[in-house]
């Protein structure tokens, strides 16, 4: 067994094999998808209600809380608006 990864970190893995971007992106729109539909869990709104409120569809809100789905930063600014919440973005 080859130990040319032993004591490396996950990421200089992911790095090394050409994933790490792909990886951490997929995270975050998992990680914001899942804060979203907390919120929306916490202020007690049903999803045909965000959707009246952000005047869009069901169909929209869905796939605004599915990290598979790609969405614009400024329809997040509005469903974070909606349950009280913004948007931070920050490049390190």
């Amino acid at each position: 067994m080859s130990k040319k990864h032993m004591g490396s970190s996950i990421d200089d893995f992911m790095k090394e094999v050409g994933i790490f971007e792909e990886a951490q992106a997929q995270a975050i729109k998992e990680v914001v998808a899942w804060q979203l539909a907390e919120a929306i869990k916490e202020e007690k709104i049903s999803k045909n209600r965000m959707a009246a409120m952000l005047k869009t569809s069901r169909s929209q809100v869905d796939r605004l809380l599915d990290p598979k789905n790609d969405i614009t930063l400024g329809s997040l600014q509005r469903a974070a608006a909606m349950v009280g919440r913004r948007v931070s973005i920050e490049l390190v």
